[in-house]
């Protein structure tokens, strides 16, 4: 009788039951955290408008009514469609301005999401995306 070398079917069965198990921890988990990083650029664009927001407030006396008169050198988002400014919750374009992204394409099964930002920052109350704490960059 010879010695046979190799893996018997119920090792290799244990070794795929194993990969599986793994797997089904680590790929929604590595899919949020692709869908937070593309977020986060949403956040980032955001922030910049803000700021330069305030400095063409500070020059102008009103907040701009289009991106493109700030100046930021910034790209639009890539996976985001960026929305029009538009008056806050004054209702004036002088003291108040709002800005929302939606999210566009695939977002690895959390559907179309916006972020909105104001002249105070993020807003959580009129932002999609808190309802996805484990994809907000701000996790509230």
């Amino acid at each position: 009788m010879q010695n046979r070398r190799g893996f018997t079917l119920v090792e290799l069965a244990v070794v795929v039951v194993i990969i599986g198990v793994l797997a089904a921890f680590a790929v929604p988990r590595f899919l949020a955290s692709v869908e937070r990083s593309k977020a986060a650029e949403a956040f980032n664009y955001l922030s910049s408008v803000q700021a330069a927001q305030e400095r063409f407030h500070a020059r102008q006396g009103t907040y701009a009514t289009e991106v493109t008169d700030l100046d930021i050198k910034f790209t639009a988002p890539k996976y985001f469609t960026v929305g029009a400014i538009a008056a806050g919750s004054t209702g004036s374009l002088e003291d108040s301005w709002s800005l929302t992204l939606t999210r566009t394409g695939a977002s690895a099964g959390y559907g179309e999401y916006t972020v909105t930002f104001t002249e105070e920052g993020y807003d959580g109350e009129n932002s999609t995306i808190a309802d996805h704490g484990d994809i907000n960059p701000m996790q509230t």
